[in-house]
C-alpha cells in the first residue's frame, strides 16, 4: 500500500490531482470506512476538506473548522495525532459533516493525524474504522503517520514546485525589463530615445528565426544592427554573410548568391558554393535589397518561401537552414507603385521592419559617437587627442548630417589627423561643418543693404551675359524694360560698359 501510494503521489506536483486516488488505495487496504485529507487556509485560518472518501459532496462542504475546534481543530493546533476509540464517548467530537448521524457512534473509532511540513502543521489526515476490541489503533496511527508524512512530503515538493515556478516567472520578468532598459550591442552607440525604441525591437527578434528588414538612410549603421541581431541570436556561433546586392554586377549575382556547377557558363572551372550555402545555419545579411533585378526577385522569392534553391547550371535542390536580414535605403513602397519592385517580395521581407533613424533625428547621440570615433582614430593614426573643443561640439550639434554616422566618422577621422595639440579645434572640421562666428565670415549690413547688394550683382550679371543689351537683360531677369531702368538707375549702373566694341 506504501509503494503504491508513493508511485501515485509522484504522479503529479498536484496534491489535488491524486489525494483521491491515496484515500482509494487506504480504504482497499486498511479497512477504512471514512477519510478525509484537511489543510489549513492560512487567509481565512480555517480548515477545509480538500479530498475525502466516503463523504457526499454536500457533506465534504460542512467539514469546516477552526484551529483547536473539535479533535481535528486540536490536532492541527497541538501538532500531535489523537485516537478516539469509540466517538460516543468523546465530547469534542463534533461531526460537523453529519455523516455518521444514522450510524451506532459508539461501533466507530476516529484516528486522526497531523500533516506538517518542517515544524508548520499544515492539516490533518484522519479516517474511520469499525471499533474492535482485537484492534491495535496505535498500529493504524502509526500507518497513518507514515501516510501523512509521505502526503507532507508531497506537498513540500508541490509549494517548492510553485515557488519556483513562480521565481521564475518573476525572474524572466525581471530579465525582459533589464533587456528592455539595457539591450545595447557593443557595436552600437546610442543613449537617445529613438535608438532605445531599436534597441527594443532588436532584442524582441533577435531570439527567433524571423526574416527581419532593416530600413534607413546610408550611413545610418543598417549592417552594426544586422550583426547585433545575430551575434545575440541562437545562431551567433554559426556564419554571418554579408551580400551587398547594389555592388555585385547582375551577371555574377545569381552565382554568387546561389553558387554554379562545373561548367555551368564560360569560366566556371569548378563547382562553387554560394553565399546561401555558406550561411547554413547561421545569417545573411543581404544589404541594399531594393537593388535586386527583377529576375533575382524571382529566385529571392523562392528561397525566402522554400528555404531551397539550384545552383546555376545545375539541377539537385538544395535546401539551406538560413536566417534573412535585408536592408535597404530606398522607397520600397514607391519602387512597389513603380513596378520594379515585387508585392510578393516586399511582404516576405517586410516580417519584422525595423526603422533605424537618421542622425539628425538622434542629436543626443552626436557626442557620444564623435568621441568614440575620437578615440578610434587615435589609436589608428597613433595621435593622443585628449577632448573636442567647445565650439567644435557646437558645429558637430548643429550640422543637418545628410551622410549620417558614416559622414561623422570621416569628419571627426581627418580632424584627427589635422590636430596637433591633443585637442579637436572647429577649423579641423571640414568646410561644410564651419559656421559663420567659427570662419569668420559673419555677415555685416542690414537687411535691405544686402538685398540692394544683391539686386545690384543680379543686374550686372544680366548685362554682362546680354553683352549691354537692357531689352535681353531685363528678360532674363523677368522684370520689365522701364524697370529695368530705374534698378539701373539707382545702383548707377553704365550698361554701355558691357557692350562689344565695333571691330574697325
Amino acid at each position: 500500500m506504501l509503494f503504491e501510494i508513493s508511485q501515485i503521489l509522484e504522479r503529479s506536483i498536484d496534491l489535488r490531482d491524486e489525494m483521491d486516488a491515496v484515500l482509494n488505495a487506504v480504504s482497499r487496504n486498511t479497512g477504512m470506512e471514512r477519510g478525509t485529507l484537511t489543510l489549513l487556509n492560512r487567509q481565512t485560518e480555517e480548515l477545509f476538506i480538500e479530498s475525502a472518501h466516503g463523504l457526499t459532496a454536500k457533506q465534504r462542504d460542512r467539514g469546516r473548522y477552526r484551529p483547536g475546534e473539535g479533535v481535528t481543530g486540536r490536532v492541527v493546533q497541538t501538532g500531535r495525532p489523537m485516537v478516539i476509540p469509540r466517538i460516543s464517548d468523546e465530547p469534542t467530537f463534533l461531526d460537523r459533516t453529519k455523516a455518521r448521524e444514522k450510524l451506532r457512534k459508539e461501533q466507530i473509532s476516529f484516528l486522526c493525524v497531523p500533516i506538517k511540513v518542517g515544524t508548520e502543521t499544515i492539516g490533518a489526515f484522519s479516517v474511520d474504522r469499525l471499533f474492535a476490541d482485537s484492534v491495535e489503533l496505535d498500529e493504524d496511527i502509526r500507518l497513518l503517520s507514515i501516510i501523512a508524512s509521505m502526503v507532507a512530503q508531497a506537498v513540500r515538493i508541490r509549494q517548492e514546485a510553485i515557488e519556483e515556478r513562480q521565481r521564475l516567472l518573476e525572474e524572466n520578468a525581471r530579465l525582459k525589463n533589464e533587456l528592455k532598459d539595457r539591450f545595447r550591442p557593443a557595436n552600437i552607440i546610442g543613449r537617445s530615445g529613438a535608438m532605445q525604441e531599436v534597441f527594443d525591437l532588436m532584442a524582441q527578434v533577435a531570439d527567433s528565426d524571423t526574416t527581419v528588414l532593416i530600413r534607413g538612410e546610408s550611413g545610418v549603421g543598417k549592417e552594426l544592427v544586422a550583426g547585433a541581431i545575430h551575434y545575440n541570436s541562437p545562431r551567433a556561433q554559426s556564419p554571418f554573410v554579408k551580400v551587398n546586392c547594389a555592388a555585385l554586377p547582375e551577371s555574377v549575382i545569381e552565382s554568387e548568391l546561389f553558387g554554379h556547377e562545373k561548367g555551368a557558363f564560360t569560366g566556371a572551372h569548378m563547382q562553387r558554393q554560394g553565399r546561401f550555402e555558406l550561411a547554413h545555419g547561421g545569417t545573411i545579411f543581404l544589404d541594399e535589397i531594393g537593388d535586386l533585378s527583377p529576375m533575382m526577385q524571382i529566385r529571392m522569392l523562392r528561397v525566402l518561401q522554400e528555404r531551397e534553391f539550384e545552383r546555376v547550371g545545375g539541377i539537385k535542390t538544395i535546401k539551406v537552414n538560413v536566417r534573412v536580414v535585408a536592408a535597404t535605403n530606398r522607397d520600397l513602397e514607391q519602387l512597389m507603385n513603380d513596378g520594379s519592385f515585387r508585392q510578393d517580395l516586399y511582404y516576405r521581407l517586410n516580417v519584422f521592419p525595423i526603422h533605424i533613424p537618421p542622425l539628425r533625428e538622434r542629436r543626443a547621440d552626436i557626442l557620444e559617437l564623435a568621441n568614440h570615433f575620437v578615440e578610434k582614430a587615435s589609436k589608428a593614426t597613433h595621435k593622443h587627442v585628449r577632448r573636442i573643443s567647445t565650439p567644435a561640439i557646437d558645429m558637430l550639434t548643429r550640422y543637418h548630417w545628410p551622410g549620417n554616422v558614416r559622414e561623422l566618422e570621416n569628419c571627426i577621422e581627418r580632424a584627427v589627423l589635422l590636430s596637433t595639440d591633443e585637442v579637436l579645434h572647429g577649423h579641423h572640421l571640414p568646410p561644410t561643418l564651419q559656421t559663420a562666428e567659427a570662419s569668420g565670415t559673419v555677415m555685416k549690413g542690414t537687411l535691405d543693404a544686402r538685398l540692394d547688394e544683391l539686386e545690384r550683382e543680379m543686374l550686372v550679371e544680366a548685362l554682362k551675359t546680354s553683352r549691354g543689351n537692357m531689352a535681353k537683360a531685363s528678360s532674363a531677369l523677368g522684370i520689365t524694360e522701364r524697370v529695368m531702368g530705374l534698378r539701373v538707375k539707382k545702383h548707377e549702373i553704365n550698361p554701355r560698359q558691357f557692350r562689344t566694341p565695333r571691330m574697325v
